[in-house]
């Protein structure tokens, strides 16, 4: 169901000034990188510390509070939808959160703004699962997906997934281990589970109260 947009949404984004970055791509010719527009870190967020990646932030709960947590490291979140990261972003403004910028576009264009080699951490966190198998390749854990993240990662660099689908957790295993990745730490039940240290998302705090079982992973590049 698509979401009715939000009124004096343009001002609204205006309001947030340069703490989302847009990503202007045509949206159907995702094949079409000729251009792109790198990132300069140093000059985004005035410093050197090490940047991390969390695709699909929603109204930015996690990374608002990761950010929060983690002042000595930078924080890219990116929403494709303008209607939801107005939010995220209007509520990183109002809790003083300097070490977190937006990005407002499509994962497929990751790599014409995120530059090689430069991220040490990427969260996947509650990522639409695509149920149908004809929509399967628009799963942010797809071959496709996992090929750009090799791009964006440093040597030794992670990527920590959690849903609540069983079915795409399963998914995402099997395509994490046919390109080129490991896994550590998988949790077929987080919150039952001896982890430590995690950060809540919207999603998660919905489904946890429904009693469902939260799915963790960590998946590195082998072969560094």
């Amino acid at each position: 169901m698509r979401m009715r947009r939000k009124k004096n949404l343009d001002a609204r984004l205006e309001g947030c000034g340069d703490r989302i970055i847009y990503m202007d791509r045509n949206e159907k010719n995702f094949q079409d990188k000729s251009e792109k527009s790198l990132l300069d870190y140093n000059s985004l967020f005035g410093n050197h510390n090490p940047v991390i990646l969390e695709i699909g932030c929603g109204k930015g709960q996690f990374a608002i509070e990761f950010a929060r947590q983690h002042p000595e490291l930078n924080v890219l979140a990116v929403e494709k939808s303008s209607n939801v990261i107005v939010d995220a972003a209007e509520s990183a403004i109002q809790l003083s959160v300097p070490n977190l910028f937006f990005m407002r576009g499509n994962a497929e264009y990751l790599d014409c703004y995120i530059p090689e080699r430069s991220i040490g951490l990427i969260y996947l966190n509650f990522s639409c699962p695509f149920p149908k198998n004809t929509y399967a390749s628009h799963r942010l854990t797809h071959k496709g997906f996992l090929e750009i993240y090799k791009k964006l990662l440093k040597h030794g660099g992670e990527i920590h997934q959690k849903t609540d689908n069983m079915h795409f957790f399963e998914f995402s295993i099997e395509q994490f281990t046919a390109n080129g990745f490991g896994l550590k730490n998988v949790s077929l039940d987080l919150h039952n589970s001896s982890f430590e240290g995690n950060i809540m998302t919207e999603y998660e705090t919905r489904f946890s109260q429904m009693g469902l079982p939260i799915y963790r992973l960590e998946a590195y590049m082998t072969g560094q």
